[in-house]
């Protein structure tokens, strides 16, 4: 099952369209039955209210800023609906402050912007839920701000060439959440990172099941998964390769690196499969733990070279 969805992942990975944006109005207000030819104005047309727009398939250089509401974006063919380098508030493609925002089949790349956080997504506030959607090529995936109250929520999405981490500027990542209430990164996969973490999350809850971690082909790339100031939840279920071109080797998972805030003795970390790939001569931490909490892990499967637990 697994392996039948990240092959499902990848093909989608795969997926290029030529094509402009297609037809005058491609974005379309389920509730109302309007359509329009700026996703501004869609979003402006749902309000504080809950509304779905569905994209038509096309390359797009449009950006919205979402205020109010609890807003759906869908595209209406998943991985043909590409928003391609338009940057609103030099943020973000989609920047999210309403209620609620959820994003699905959408390809978001080429987000570049003078801080070196350009994403996909730009979370401010509320929750987020995005599904079959990739993320590449960019500085950052998703990066949210602070919410307490807020959850973020990730499935069956790719994140591809992703972070940075030089030019005098703070690191960029795959996918970094700030302090939250929750996140969730299910059945997803992460290859190809550029610098930073794939996922770096200051949430006090961290569900981080059943990815792929590909760093074979990484390029100055740090953890796979950091949660700098610990967290309850569980990581399992996730492959992990890590590659040779790393910024730093030492680890692939690290727990309150940055200080304890959150109890992470109601963590766990098992059923997860580890290797090295080829050419790799140095010996990583599977899990480096700073915090004084004891960390639950079990049966976990790593591949020679692999210490299995570095208490810091």
């Amino acid at each position: 099952m697994k392996q039948a969805l990240l092959i499902s992942i990848l093909t989608l990975s795969a997926v290029h369209v030529a094509a402009n944006a297609a037809g005058p109005a491609p974005y379309q207000v389920v509730e109302s039955g309007r359509s329009f030819t700026r996703l501004d104005d869609a979003v402006k047309s749902i309000g504080a209210a809950d509304g779905t727009i569905v994209i038509q398939p096309g390359v797009y250089r449009d950006c919205v800023v979402q205020t109010e509401g609890r807003v759906a974006f869908r595209a209406a063919v998943p991985g043909q609906t590409i928003f391609d380098g338009g940057i609103c508030e030099d943020k973000a493609i989609f920047v999210f402050r309403g209620r609620a925002a959820s994003v699905d089949g959408i390809v978001f790349q080429n987000v570049f912007v003078n801080d070196r956080n350009g994403a996909g997504i730009h979370l401010e506030r509320g929750q987020l839920s995005v599904t079959k959607s990739i993320f590449r090529d960019s500085q950052q995936g998703i990066i949210s701000g602070i919410d307490e109250a807020g959850t973020v929520s990730i499935d069956q999405s790719t994140f591809s060439g992703l972070g940075r981490c030089d030019e005098g500027h703070s690191c960029s990542h795959s996918i970094y959440i700030g302090k939250f209430g929750s996140t969730s990164v299910t059945n997803s996969r992460f290859e190809r990172g550029l610098g930073g973490h794939y996922v770096k999350s200051r949430a006090a809850r961290a569900n981080i099941r059943d990815n792929a971690f590909d760093d074979s082909m990484g390029n100055n790339t740090n953890y796979m998964i950091d949660l700098p100031h610990g967290a309850a939840g569980n990581i399992s279920g996730n492959y992990f390769v890590q590659g040779k071109n790393k910024d730093n080797p030492s680890i692939l998972i690290a727990i309150a690196a940055e200080g304890k805030i959150y109890d992470s003795s109601a963590l766990t970390v098992d059923n997860n499969d580890a290797s090295l790939a080829p050419g790799v001569t140095y010996e990583p931490g599977f899990l480096a733990n700073w915090s004084p909490d004891r960390v639950n892990l079990a049966s976990n499967r790593l591949g020679k070279g692999i210490n299995p637990f570095i208490q810091k």
